[in-house]
């Protein structure tokens, strides 16, 4: 089994930065190949949706239109981490934030081609 842990939300200014990280572990890891790894976030009453993703090499990102411009998605497959990096937030980018992986190339905008999910870690923005 794969586990994901996200770390670095938090509570930030409207404008303000905030990096998400999302490190991959797990006792059969070694044996699993990370493919394509994304973020996907979950506001209260609202679905959840696509942010950002990366495929296996790096090569490739996607992201939601919403967030084009002020996040960056990156990777070090090395430590077996993917990073979000959020410039000038706003309040509407308050939510849940969850971190996902998938054996697939990638990238994927669509959930439910993702295999394992984090917990999530909060990010609100305030006005």
């Amino acid at each position: 089994q794969v586990q994901l842990v996200e770390s670095g939300g938090g509570l930030v200014q409207a404008g303000g930065s905030l990096r998400l990280s999302c490190a991959a572990s797990g006792r059969t890891f070694r044996t699993y190949t990370m493919g394509c790894m994304g973020w996907f976030r979950q506001a209260p009453g609202k679905e959840r949706e696509f942010v950002a993703a990366i495929s296996w090499s790096g090569g490739s990102t996607a992201y939601a239109d919403s967030v084009k411009g002020r996040f960056t998605i990156s990777r070090e497959n090395a430590k077996n981490t993917v990073s979000l990096y959020m410039n000038s937030l706003k309040p509407e980018d308050t939510a849940v934030y969850y971190c996902a992986a998938t054996q697939g190339l990638g990238p994927y905008r669509d959930y439910r081609l993702y295999d394992y999910w984090g917990q999530g870690t909060q990010v609100t923005v305030s006005s």
